[in-house]
């Protein structure tokens, strides 16, 4: 085969894991490539092809289809991203699925021009033996927080999961000894004294291709957690580059004309020019939320008094009988896809009850808006204990039992909702995420500390392919 031409500057491929959480910062990454004249070339799969185009319709992203590989045992025919999986116990053998498509992901790689590296989501590790092939470094994306990054690497290698009797005990972080954590604070199968089984050979897959490859990609910014960031790049490889936040690349939409705005951002200005403050409440396109917990959230919201902007994939029968009627003058549940940044950056939302997903805590904190944190999966719970207990930009809802998995009463929720909105506390997280959000611009800015780190990233990879 000839040659692939050469670009004169820097080429970076992108290839996102199949789920919008894991997506969507690679796509505001993409554009913060764009602003240093990097080419970017981004793969997906063709039912995830329209949302990827259309985020970047109005850029010049070259993107890339692969085929999703067919027939996975239990996977519904046409699902291609996670949030499409009837369950979440399906994970395993999607993700283990994605590695069909490197025979195809190797033959567009080799069609390319010259690729200065490839920054693949930390789920598709076998990205790192295509990237080794064909002697381009690789970058991990993992889409997680140093903190939560650094601290679990630490509770996994120091085996402190072990220890605790009891599911709701604190232990004390090894590496970090101000920092307490429960067994609860983890899901399984990590929190599990054995550690075999699929998920856990998934794992070990994916940390051995990371610890191969060339850096680890942070949607942060060292201001945030420069602790973290420390610790880990004195403790463990590959380096971690803080270059985020990614959001910050791309400005929101917005429309002049308000017969062309959405319901609910119509809904948002009339609240506004109410000069009325409203809570937006999400909880990411993954949760699984029961019958009784809905039925929780939605007394609780109603009995706080505020107002209140509520997205959520529900189908109004799950929720109570003549709840959005009762309480339509000043609450909203929207069943649609919404721009999330458009609703923390507008200015009648002061609050935002969140899962904690760390998209979702970036872009609170970018748009200076508060948490409160109810953490449902994953990591979540790490970044919930990082948001209220190390930088303090949100507070905690109430669960029955004090426990980190524990049940949300409604009377807990509306006095959390309350204390965010109007309480004490609620002004001292706000004063908070402000600083933290002027600190996020800044350093995303010309001469910040994330402008700095991503030059010095792209100056090393440039002279890695000027030496191959």
């Amino acid at each position: 085969m000839a040659a692939s031409p050469r670009y004169s500057g820097p080429h970076i491929v992108l290839f996102p894991f199949m789920a919008k959480g894991h997506t969507i910062p690679l796509l505001h990454l993409a554009r913060l490539l764009l602003h240093r004249n990097i080419t970017v070339t981004i793969f997906t799969t063709p039912a995830n092809q329209p949302f990827v185009s259309d985020s970047l319709s109005d850029t010049n992203v070259s993107v890339v289809e692969l085929p999703f590989p067919q027939n996975i045992d239990g996977v519904p025919a046409g699902v291609e991203s996670t949030d499409k999986l009837p369950s979440m116990s399906l994970f395993v053998p999607f993700a283990a699925s994605t590695k069909l498509m490197q025979p195809d992901f190797e033959q567009a790689l080799e069609a390319l021009p010259s690729t200065t590296c490839i920054i693949s989501d930390g789920f598709l590790g076998w990205t790192q033996q295509s990237a080794a092939k064909f002697g381009i470094p690789r970058l991990v994306f993992y889409g997680m927080s140093s903190y939560s990054q650094g601290v679990s690497r630490c509770v996994m290698v120091n085996g402190l999961l072990s220890g605790p009797e009891l599911d709701d005990e604190p232990f004390i972080v090894t590496d970090f000894p101000w920092i307490k954590l429960t067994r609860n604070d983890f899901d399984g199968p990590f929190n599990l004294r054995g550690t075999n089984g699929p998920f856990m050979d998934f794992i070990r897959e994916q940390v051995i291709a990371t610890s191969k490859s060339y850096g680890l990609l942070m949607n942060s910014f060292y201001e945030l957690e420069a602790l973290y960031v420390d610790c880990w790049n004195q403790a463990f490889k590959p380096k971690a580059w803080c270059i985020g936040p990614f959001c910050l690349a791309e400005s929101t939409k917005t429309d002049s004309k308000v017969s062309q705005k959405p319901t609910w951002l119509q809904w948002l200005d009339q609240k506004l020019a109410q000069r009325s403050s409203v809570l937006y409440v999400a909880f990411g396109s993954q949760a699984e939320l029961s019958s009784q917990q809905l039925h929780e959230i939605s007394s609780g919201l109603e009995e706080s008094k505020v107002n209140f902007l509520w997205v959520t994939r529900k189908s109004e029968s799950e929720l109570d009988d003549g709840f959005e009627e009762r309480v339509k003058e000043r609450g909203l549940v929207v069943r649609e896809w919404v721009d999330q940044r458009t609703i923390l950056e507008h200015e009648s939302v002061q609050g935002f009850l969140s899962h904690c997903g760390w998209n979702s805590v970036v872009e609170s904190i970018c748009a200076k808006v508060p948490i409160l944190a109810w953490p449902m999966m994953g990591e979540q719970r790490l970044n919930a204990r990082m948001v209220v207990e190390e930088i303090k930009v949100g507070l905690r809802v109430e669960t029955n039992n004090e426990s980190a998995k524990g049940f949300v009463k409604s009377k807990g929720l509306e006095k959390m909702v309350r204390e965010l909105v109007e309480g004490e506390e609620g002004k001292e997280v706000r004063k908070k995420v402000k600083e933290f959000g002027d600190a996020a611009k800044k350093a995303i800015a010309e001469g910040g500390s994330s402008w700095r780190t991503l030059n010095q990233l792209v100056d090393e990879l440039q002279g890695l392919r000027n030496d191959r």
